[in-house]
Parts: C-alpha cells; structure tokens; sequence
C-alpha cells in the first residue's frame, strides 16, 4: 500500500470527506514537492496541490500523482470553495498541530463547508515506519556524518574555538554530498560540556577538555543525528569514569532494542545505569527520538512513553550525564529497529578517544 493509500484509508475512519495539508514535512512525505509553499487537497476523488507561480514547474516535475493549480491567479480560499463545490465536500480535516488558531479561523470562515475538523497525527503515524528509500536515505545521510567526524579528529587541537570546529564540521558534510544540517550543531567543551544544548561559541579548546559534538546532516530530505565525546590531551579519572557510565548504559540499552520493545523500558535501561553508579540527577532528558523527514518525530525512548516500536522505526539512543563546573558526556547512535534487534547507522568509534 502507498503512502497515499494509507492515508486516504483514514478518511473512512475519521469520516472525512476531504483534507488539507499545510505541514510541509506531511506535504513532501504525501506528494514529494519540495517547495515552500503548497497545500494539498486530498480526497477519495481528487488529489490536487494549490501552489504558487514560482513552484508550478516544479511541482508538477516532483509531484507527478497530483494536479498541480497556481491558486494565486484567483486566491486560496475561491481556489479551494471550487474544489470543495465539484467535490461535495462537507467536512473537512486539518492538521490542527499545525495551523496556528488565527489561520484556522480563516480557513474556517473562508470554506464553504459544513464543518472544518482536527484530525490529530495521523500523517505522522503513517511516517513513523519507514519504507526502503527512506532508510537508505538515512542511512546515507549517517554515513556523511560518520566521514565528518573522522575529519574533525584531526582538525581538533588546543586553540581551535568551537565555532570553528562547527563551521569545518558542517563544511565537511555538504562536501560529502549533505543538502543541509538537520538542526544546529552543537560543540561544547571543557565545562560548556555541561550543557546538553550549547551553542558553539569562541572558547577555545583547551588541554584537558572534554568535546561533545552532536550533529546530523540531510541527504535527500532525510535527517541523521549522532554524537560523539572525546577528550583533547589526556583523559582525567574522572572523566574517564563519567564516559565508562555513559558508555555502559548506551550500549546495554542497544542491546534490547528490537521490535516489540516499549520506549519507556528502553529509557529506563539506560537510565537505571546512570542512576546506579550515583549520577541520576545528572541525566535530565529522554533516551532518544525518531527521525525523518524531520530531526525529532515520534515515538521516543522516554521515561512516560509507552509505544510499542516495530521494525523500521528509526531512533536515537543517547544517554548523557552533565555535572555542572565539570563537564559532560553524551554518546548518540542512529539505529533502526528490526525483528530481531537493531542496525546501527553510525559506525563512528565509541570508545573514548585522546586526541593528542
């Protein structure tokens, strides 16, 4: 069954006669366009993508199972009340986690239908599983950043600031055949490795310091995620002890991932690690996320997360402990779920790594 097919399989469920998409990465995941400003109108007879002039060629080059119409040559909403007319449309979905509430009023003032109703994430639950062109895709897209790291382990010395290493890291990508970065790159070092979300800055990399480096690339719209921590010099006892705990609660927790499994048993796996060795006040955040399209989709290895991930399902699993006026650790693999267990994207080292 197509993507298409299993979306419109929904529509009897909800019982909806039609629905608009808005979200561009629901847009692109049902039709392929690519472009910036679309809507799609779907229903059980009509499969239509109202775009602008700007993206009419393209859209109908990317988007060949739609017919594509310039809705600015009458307006959106006289544009849709035409389809809706011919359609015999009543009730209408939309995504209600993406239109803001003063575009909902206009959509639901402006089309001539009965009723203009949410329908939840059903698109996204659809891309929850992902089919063989999308693992590639990824897995593509994990092997550049794989390249990458292998590149700033050399380029990383005393005296480097972090947005440079940042700047040769994402450089690095793009030359490897990247289209962009999946979010902001993270370099944190020395006690900035404390911060589980630090934005690279001019400190300079000093003798002694940890380096977290969290960052992901896109190939052909999908996403990677991974993160390394190393140390420049030689590594302290401590430092040495911190990574180990990680290290063990990361891998004990690849270890049960297979389809079947409960995010929040995978959560508590590692968690139960860190917590163990006295450093539970230290691991705030969930174990990992889904990507795709876009870098945090659902489901989640977290501690309230109950689904139950089947095979091809894509997730991060990074545990993390971060001791303020210390420094930090977080380990991050991409691995897609399978029958039996996992396939890890990622084949950077894990152990921890002196640069010297």
């Amino acid at each position: 069954m197509t993507r298409l097919q299993q979306f419109e399989s929904k529509l009897d469920e909800l019982e909806l006669d039609a629905t608009i998409i808005k979200g561009s990465y629901n847009r692109r995941y049902l039709s392929g366009f690519t472009g910036s400003n679309a809507y799609l109108y779907i229903s059980r007879n009509m499969k239509k993508l109202l775009t602008d002039f700007r993206y009419v060629e393209q859209a109908g080059k990317q988007a060949s199972q739609f017919d594509i119409i310039d809705y600015t040559r009458e307006g959106l909403f006289p544009t849709l009340n035409k389809l809706i007319k011919e359609d015999n449309s009543k009730i209408i979905g939309f995504e209600d986690h993406v239109l803001t509430y003063q575009e909902y009023k206009q959509f639901a003032e402006g089309l001539d239908i009965m009723e203009f109703t949410p329908m939840g994430n059903i698109v996204e639950k659809i891309r929850m599983v992902k089919d063989d062109k999308e693992l590639e895709c990824i897995k593509k897209a994990a092997s550049i950043g794989d390249l990458a790291y292998k590149h700033i382990l050399e380029f990383t010395k005393p005296g480097v600031t972090e947005k440079e290493v940042a700047l040769e890291l994402e450089t690095c990508m793009k030359k490897n055949g990247a289209e962009n970065l999946s979010f902001d790159t993270i370099v944190a070092s020395g006690l900035n490795s404390s911060l589980p979300h630090a934005t690279p800055s001019k400190k300079k990399i000093e003798e002694g310091d940890f380096v977290t480096l969290d960052f992901g690339c896109i190939y052909k719209g999908y996403c990677s995620d991974m993160t390394r921590t190393f140390v420049v010099g030689k590594a302290s006892e401590k430092q040495k002890e911190i990574y180990n705990i990680v290290l063990e609660a990361q891998l004990k927790a690849l270890d049960a991932v297979k389809a079947g499994c409960v995010g929040k048993d995978i959560d508590k796996i590692a968690r139960d690690v860190i917590t163990e060795k006295g450093y539970g006040d230290n691991f705030g955040h969930g174990l990992g996320h889904c990507v795709g399209l876009f870098i945090h989709e659902e489901p989640r290895f977290s501690v309230g997360d109950e689904t139950v991930f089947t095979e091809n399902m894509v997730v991060t699993v990074e545990p993390g402990i971060y001791i303020p006026g210390f420094g930090g650790v977080r380990i991050e693999d991409l691995v897609c779920v399978t029958k039996d267990g996992m396939v890890n994207f990622v084949s950077s080292p894990k152990q921890l790594i002196e640069v010297v």
